[in-house]
């Protein structure tokens, strides 16, 4: 019977630090450190091929999947472990890159550990261009807060109507400030906000482009029948979760994206608190600004009508049953006296369930 080696990689950006476990050994038989380039490569695969019956463990990070999928590649099974899941001991306060390698075979060994599901990389490289799309939408955000308050510092705030119109545009470019140096900070904003505004529209562009696969447009299709999905929130679940069948049923979805309560309870009590917030972020604010939509009265209107419109009649019971369901929790919690904001959290842990469903009759 061969003889299992657990192998666990600290990976970082400049060298690995890898820890071997023998079987049922509690001492490493082996621990060296090699630099992650091509020479590291071959002489780490060399190694694991040498070996009876590999098992490598490393955590996600920045270094991404490139370990995993070359070792994978070469025969050799690797795993990820998700960093915020693995145990911590609390009187453990000695972090060094060795004990964190040992730390990770040993948990291997036990199945301690909490392995991700890899994306493949077309998908990755689209969350790439999702994140991407993200990260210039809240810089956005941020140079509108920067001139707005530049602005309101100089006694100018606009009143005649909503901002960031062509009414509102007029008014800005009109204004001139007494000193020549804060009139630069205002053309320098001005400028800023364009360019931003520029590339958000050429992500958009691209994103609706990729949404026209035909290995997404079925799915983009199908999860745009429910209210406040539409292209660019179906294309974000899709490459940030991928095939929804993965997750056994709707609650193991709801925990993954950090939308249920967080709780501590011991003995006869039971304390239970806000969501967890744990999982994957982008997930949690495309569904919460989504579940919104639910707050009024349900029409379907022109745009929702069409985009129903030749769907399975399944898909099309799903949304309806969605939206007869979140219109109601919504109205019903903050007719108790709850806040808008924790009702729409609330439609929005339904709103995974409801996407779970649609995830199980259509896939990427």
């Amino acid at each position: 019977m061969s003889i299992i080696h657990w192998i666990g990689i600290d990976d970082h950006a400049d060298k690995w630090s890898i820890a071997c476990l023998r079987g049922e050994e509690t001492k490493p038989s082996r621990e060296f450190e090699v630099v992650p380039n091509d020479a590291g490569y071959r002489r780490l695969v060399g190694w694991l091929k040498e070996l009876s019956t590999p098992r490598v463990v490393y955590e996600a990070g920045p270094c991404g999947y490139e370990l995993f999928r070359r070792l994978n590649a070469a025969g050799i099974p690797c795993h990820v472990a998700a960093p915020s899941l693995t145990p911590l001991k609390p009187g453990d306060r000695v972090k060094t890159n060795r004990r964190d390698a040992i730390k990770l075979a040993r948990y291997l060994r036990s199945g301690d550990l909490t392995l991700i599901t890899v994306p493949d990389p077309q998908r990755e490289a689209l969350r790439d261009l999702i994140r991407g799309r993200d990260a210039v939408r809240k810089d956005l955000l941020s140079a509108q807060h920067q001139l707005t308050k530049l602005l309101l510092r100089h006694g100018h705030r606009y009143r005649d109507g909503r901002a960031w119109t062509t009414r509102f545009w007029d008014w800005v470019r009109k204004i001139q400030l007494p000193n020549a140096d804060s009139q630069i900070v205002l053309d320098e904003a001005i400028l800023t906000l364009g360019q931003r505004q520029n590339q958000l529209d050429r992500f958009d562009t691209h994103i609706e482009d990729a949404a026209r696969r035909p290995e997404y447009a079925p799915y983009v299709a199908a999860l745009s029948v429910l209210r406040g999905i539409r292209t660019l929130s179906a294309m974000t679940l899709l490459a940030e979760l991928g095939d929804l069948r993965r997750f056994a049923s709707a609650p193991q979805l709801m925990a993954a994206v950090g939308v249920v309560p967080s709780e501590y309870s011991t003995g006869d009590k039971t304390h239970r608190f806000s969501i967890t917030k744990a999982g994957n972020a982008h997930v949690r604010r495309v569904v919460i600004e989504a579940a919104w939509h639910y707050q009024r009265r349900i029409i379907n209107g022109r745009k929702i009508t069409d985009r129903r419109k030749g769907k399975p009649q399944a898909l099309v019971d799903i949304a309806q049953r969605c939206d007869l369901r979140l219109h109601r929790k919504f109205n019903r919690m903050t007719s108790r006296g709850k806040r808008s904001t924790v009702a729409a959290v609330a439609c929005a842990r339904e709103l995974i369930g409801f996407i779970w469903a649609i995830g199980q009759t259509v896939h990427p």
